[in-house]
């Protein structure tokens, strides 16, 4: 099967490059198709959109061999500015399986679920699955539910600063690179030296910062009072019992306790749809498939992309559990 499928791609990239093939022609669903409504269950007018959230939280697109798509964040904010336009969506849920990501990435996706909230008075819940930590918790503070499946990861509410360093490396193969700056701050976090004292204390001050505003959004929204926020700012991770002990999660269970629970929180009929938007339809569809969309996690001959992991190669701060990344 393996050497079938090699055989075809070498034959389909032989006759896009030999351009046998209209450009104008798609032999497969890709970002730039409309996305469509599909029903999962139910039969009402009034609709639960289910959005999946899986992955690194980040604002780059993701590059493939001959496209990219979008962003984790134009994914997501796509179908909220969908859902909006529709009166019959009346609650959101969101499937969480996320370590996290970059810090701007995910304090985008929280402002853009709160003001979702307040343009539209829909109900939100968050369900948290394997894994929901730092940025994936981050943007689920706007809900009005938080529900963790028993064996959900959570926490890690904090920010990691990650940078690259190489003058280690250069020092073995004899390699030195000059600087001329305005500044002495100018170069700071260069790859290419070891940081100063000075500039160690200004990173630590911006990590520290970050840090707090992730806190305070965390007591502002879970009503958490300041001893129990102290011990959460240790940023260690937490199971789901031990999350709500603390206050992160309103309630225990699983998927298909989260969908009835939102149905009453919105006041919905017992028969009222559960809906998702996708690029394709899927054969036997269901509330456990996590393809947010029809090209993201699928295998398609010409595009062979990778996890695109470039974000984390690049200096920054983020609302991350590094050790919750899928490299697969």
């Amino acid at each position: 099967m393996t050497r079938n499928i090699f055989v075809l791609l070498i034959v389909m990239l032989i006759t896009f490059a030999s351009g046998c093939v209209s450009p104008n022609v798609k032999l497969f669903s890709d970002a730039t198709d409309p996305l469509q409504e599909f029903t999962l269950e139910g039969e009402g007018r009034e609709k639960i959109l289910l959005i999946p959230v899986k992955g690194v939280i980040s604002d780059y697109g993701r590059k493939g061999m001959l496209r990219t798509e979008p962003s984790m964040v134009q994914d997501i904010v796509s179908q909220l500015r969908l859902a909006e336009k529709d009166s019959q969506v009346k609650a959101i849920i969101l499937t969480i399986d996320s370590p996290g990501g970059s810090v701007t990435a995910s304090d985008l996706l929280y402002h853009e679920i709160l003001a979702y909230k307040e343009r539209t008075g829909a109900k939100v819940t968050a369900v948290m699955m394997n894994i929901a930590a730092s940025g994936g918790y981050y943007m689920a503070l706007p809900a009005d539910l938080i529900m963790a499946h028993p064996t959900s990861v959570t926490g890690s509410i904090g920010v990691v600063f990650l940078r690259p360093r190489v003058y280690g490396l250069m020092d073995k193969i004899g390699v030195a690179v000059s600087v001329n700056t305005s500044g002495e701050n100018k170069d700071m976090g260069s790859p290419f030296r070891e940081a100063t004292e000075t500039e160690v204390a200004i990173f630590q001050d911006l990590t520290d910062r970050l840090g707090t505003r992730f806190i305070d959004l965390v007591g502002k929204h879970r009503r958490i009072d300041p001893e129990r926020l102290a011990e959460i700012a240790s940023a260690r991770i937490y199971l789901a019992q031990e999350a709500m002990e603390q206050g992160l999660v309103d309630e225990i269970g699983y998927l298909s306790d989260a969908v009835d629970r939102t149905r009453r929180l919105a006041a919905l009929p017992e028969k009222s749809r559960l809906v998702v938007y996708r690029r394709e339809e899927y054969p036997d569809d269901n509330i456990y498939n996590t393809n947010a969309l029809s090209s993201r996690g699928r295998l398609h001959l010409v595009d062979l992309g990778f996890p695109d992991l470039t974000m984390l190669s690049q200096p920054g701060f983020y609302y991350l559990w590094p050790a919750g990344i899928d490299f697969e």
